[in-house]
């Protein structure tokens, strides 16, 4: 036996040892990796039980039902909301937004906008699709703060209480400061950062004429929240 071959046994055993440190290695990555997966599904289930709060900003794409003349007032609305886990599927929100409503009108070369602004209190329950997209549904209570009227023409601008234009005009039309409405919609979640797209239904009539259908708010609503870990 000369030299080489006592070189090549020497280079064939370095090479296994090395071989073995690195698939050593690689079974303590794996261990490792799969003991952080764990340690994280762990975390998210003990989450039940936690509440959080989450402010809120986006807006408003509202009109009215049963008129035809009411188009869509786009506008602000702004708030937050606390969460409490329930489940690992099932999340409960208590929120306060303020929330610009209303609608759009043209009518003899006028153009008005109603101004129907509530602070909304909305009770909703999430439940969880996948670990980032929820549908929801719920009750909103809305109680108006603001009703007035702007009307333009011709460049000049004029805006009224919403019950002084009726009755101005003579018609006999009764507003109802209180509003019940239906949350439905989907939300998806970016770590911490929240997109929300809802459709609130309204149940109580916020206007009405002796002999008429009565309107009911129709809002779409798009927020963006951040939810902070209480």
């Amino acid at each position: 036996m000369g030299l080489c071959y006592f070189i090549n046994k020497y280079i064939i055993f370095q090479i296994n040892i090395n071989y073995s440190k690195k698939l050593k290695m690689k079974k303590k990555i794996l261990s490792l990796a799969v003991l952080m997966s764990t340690s994280l599904c762990t975390f998210a289930q003990n989450g039940v039980g936690e509440w959080s709060f989450m402010p809120k900003v986006g807006f408003n794409f509202a009109t009215m039902t049963n008129d035809n003349d009411a188009g869509t007032r786009t506008a602000f609305t702004l708030g937050g909301e606390f969460g409490y886990v329930a489940t690992p599927k099932v999340t409960l929100s208590f929120g306060a937004m303020y929330s610009q409503q209303g609608c759009k009108g043209k009518a003899d070369g006028l153009n008005g906008t109603i101004k129907m602004d509530y602070i909304n209190l909305p009770a909703v329950a999430a439940y969880r699709v996948t670990d980032n997209l929820s549908v929801k549904a719920g009750l909103q209570l809305g109680f108006l703060v603001n009703d007035k009227v702007k009307v333009s023409a011709n460049g000049v601008n004029a805006e009224v209480g919403l019950e002084d234009s009726y009755k101005a005009a003579g018609m006999n039309v009764s507003l109802n400061k209180f509003d019940l409405s239906i949350p439905i919609g989907v939300s998806y979640d970016f770590d911490n950062i929240q997109l929300d797209l809802r459709y609130n239904a309204g149940i109580t009539k916020i206007l009405s004429a002796p002999g008429g259908d009565g309107t009911k708010n129709s809002v779409v609503q798009i927020t963006v929240g951040y939810k902070l870990g209480l």
